[in-house]
C-alpha cells in the first residue's frame, strides 16, 4: 500500500473511531439528559402512551385518565374535584409539564421509575401495556373537603396534620384551579394555562406550603416556649413583670399597643397573656430571651429552612435582627413569616408533647400489581419543648378556648380543644386589610389526632370585621370535627 492510502486509510479509521465514540457517548453518558430534556418531544409522547397510575385518597382515586382526541397523545389526565385537590396533586399537562404530587412522583406514575422494571418485564411478555403505579396519600377527604368549603370565596389557605405521625391530613388553598382545564395540548388548554398565569390572585400558588405571612399572634406559642425552654419564666401563672405601656428596646419610646387598652395585660402571666393576647408581654419575652436563643426555638419548630412533604414548601423565616425587631418578631410581625403548613407543625409539637414529627403526605407508593414498592415510617424531626413545657402551654390554649365568646367547640364531642388566634398587620403603616389566623388542635385520652393552621388573606370583608376567631377558627373546628369524626367511625 503507497503512502497517500495508508494515510486515506488512518484517516477513515479515525472518523470510525470517532463516531463510535459519539454513539457511545450518547447512549451511556448523555442518555439520561437527553431523556429528560424538555425539548425531547418523544419523551413526553410516551408518557402519556397509555394511562397513568392514580393518587389515592382514602382508598380511592382522585385521578383517572382519559382517551385523548389527539393523533400524538394517547391518553390525557383528568381530576375528580379538581380544585378542592389541586394543591394536592398539581397537574400533569401534555403542553405544561407536571407539578405537585403529579410532578414529583411521575416516574411512578407513568410507570418508568426503575423499581417497576420487573412488573414492566411481566406486562411486556404478557403482551400488555406499560402501567403506571398508585401514589397512596394520607389526606382525608372530610377534612379536606371542609378546609376547601370552609375557606369558600376568601383567599387564603388551611394545613392539618396528626401530631402524633405527621401525616398531613388535609392542604387546602383558594382561590384554586382545576387542572382538568389544561391537561390536554389544544387551544382551549393554551387558553386556560394563560388565563390562570395572568390572574392576579394567584390561583395556582399552593398557599398552605409556598406563600408566607407574618403570623401574627399565633407565633406567641412560639415565644411562650422559648422563654419556658430558656428560663425566661418558669410557668405559665407567673407574672412577668410585664409595664404597660411597653417601649421597644433601643428605640426612642417607641411604644408597643396592646389590642385593647382595657387588656389585663399589665405584669401578665402567660396564661392570661395568650388568651388576651398581649404584644407588650410576649414583646418583653423575646427581647429577654434574645434573637439568637429565639432564633434556635423557632428553627426547633422548623423556621428557617425548606421541609420536603414530598412537595418542596417554602422556607418559614425567623430572622438574626436587632434587639428592637427581634422584639417585634416575637409577636409574629417585623421580618418573622410562616407559611400555613409550619404553624401547624408548631401547634401539633405543643400538642404532641413537645415532639415535632416529620410531616408527610405520601404513605404509599405502589405498584400495578399492587405490591408495596415504598411504605412511609413516621419520623421524629425535633423536640422543640420539653414534655413538661408543652404541657403547660397547653393548658394555657386550652384556657384560651374555653374563654373565648368567639369559638364554639360544641360540636368536637368531648375533647380538648387548644387554640391562639392571630391578627397579622400588614402594608405600609399597616394599611392595608390584616390577615386572619387560628392555630389549634384536638386531644383525645389517646393523644392529639389533629393540629390545624388557618390563614384567611383576604375574605372580602370590612377591616373591623378581621379576627382570627371569627374568620379563621370556624374553618379549623370544621376540619377537626371531620377528622374526630373518621376516628370515631374507624
Amino acid at each position: 500500500m503507497n503512502k497517500p492510502m495508508r494515510r486515506v486509510s488512518v484517516f477513515c479509521g479515525l472518523l470510525i473511531l470517532a463516531l463510535l465514540l459519539r454513539v457511545n457517548w450518547v447512549q451511556f453518558v448523555q442518555a439520561d439528559e437527553l431523556q429528560n430534556d424538555a425539548n425531547n418531544r418523544r419523551v413526553n409522547i410516551e408518557r402519556y402512551a397509555h394511562p397513568r397510575g392514580d393518587i389515592i385518597v382514602d382508598g380511592e382515586p382522585i385521578t383517572g385518565s382519559e382517551e385523548a382526541d389527539d393523533p400524538d397523545y394517547r391518553y390525557q389526565r383528568t381530576f375528580t374535584d379538581g380544585e378542592m385537590w389541586a394543591p394536592v396533586t398539581g397537574y400533569s399537562s401534555q403542553a405544561y409539564a407536571t407539578s405537585m404530587l403529579e410532578g414529583v412522583h411521575d416516574s411512578i406514575l407513568t410507570g418508568d421509575d426503575d423499581r417497576l422494571f420487573f412488573n414492566n418485564t411481566i406486562d411486556m411478555f404478557t403482551g400488555e401495556d406499560q402501567r403506571g403505579g398508585n401514589v397512596v396519600t394520607t389526606l382525608n377527604a372530610d377534612a379536606q373537603r371542609a378546609a376547601f368549603e370552609g375557606l369558600g370565596d376568601a383567599k387564603g389557605a388551611v394545613a392539618a396534620i396528626n401530631p402524633m405521625t405527621g401525616e398531613v391530613l388535609a392542604l387546602a388553598s383558594t382561590p384554586s384551579y382545576d387542572p382538568s382545564s389544561f391537561s390536554g395540548n389544544d387551544g382551549d388548554d393554551q387558553e386556560a394555562w394563560q388565563a390562570l398565569e395572568s390572574d392576579e390572585d394567584k390561583p395556582m400558588l399552593n398557599r398552605a406550603l409556598r406563600e408566607t405571612y407574618p403570623p401574627g399572634s399565633t407565633f406567641k406559642v412560639v415565644t411562650a416556649a422559648a422563654a419556658l425552654e430558656h428560663g425566661a419564666v418558669e410557668d405559665v401563672d407567673t407574672e412577668t413583670d410585664t409595664p404597660d405601656p411597653y417601649y421597644l428596646p433601643e428605640t426612642n419610646n417607641v411604644e408597643l399597643p396592646n389590642l385593647s387598652d382595657t387588656s389585663p395585660c399589665e405584669d401578665a402571666d402567660v396564661r392570661t397573656a395568650i388568651q388576651y393576647s398581649c404584644n407588650t408581654v410576649f414583646a418583653k419575652l423575646s427581647d429577654e430571651v434574645g434573637n439568637e436563643q429565639m432564633r434556635e426555638t423557632a428553627e426547633e419548630f422548623g423556621f428557617n429552612q425548606e421541609h420536603f412533604v414530598p412537595i418542596r414548601t417554602e422556607a418559614s423565616s425567623y430572622p438574626e435582627d436587632n434587639r428592637p425587631q427581634n422584639a417585634q418578631a416575637g409577636i409574629g410581625q417585623a421580618s418573622n413569616r410562616a407559611t400555613p403548613l409550619q404553624m401547624a407543625m408548631v401547634a401539633g409539637a405543643i400538642a404532641n408533647d413537645g415532639t415535632l414529627m416529620q410531616p408527610y403526605m405520601v404513605d404509599q407508593l405502589v405498584a400495578p400489581n399492587l405490591n408495596v414498592i415504598e411504605q412511609h415510617d413516621p419520623e421524629e424531626m425535633s423536640e422543640p419543648l420539653s414534655a413538661e413545657n408543652a404541657q403547660m402551654i397547653q393548658s394555657a390554649m386550652e384556657t384560651m378556648v374555653e374563654e373565648s365568646d368567639a369559638i364554639d367547640t360544641s360540636a368536637l364531642g368531648d375533647v380538648r380543644v387548644g387554640g391562639k388566634t392571630g391578627t397579622a398587620q400588614r402594608g405600609e403603616n399597616n394599611e392595608e386589610i390584616p390577615y386572619a389566623w387560628f392555630i389549634s388542635y384536638a386531644m383525645t385520652d389517646e393523644g392529639s389526632p389533629v393540629a390545624v393552621a388557618v390563614v384567611v388573606e383576604d375574605a372580602n370583608v370590612d377591616r373591623e370585621d378581621v379576627s382570627g376567631g371569627g374568620l379563621a377558627a370556624p374553618i379549623a373546628l370544621d376540619v377537626m370535627e371531620a377528622v374526630l369524626a373518621d376516628e370515631d367511625a374507624g
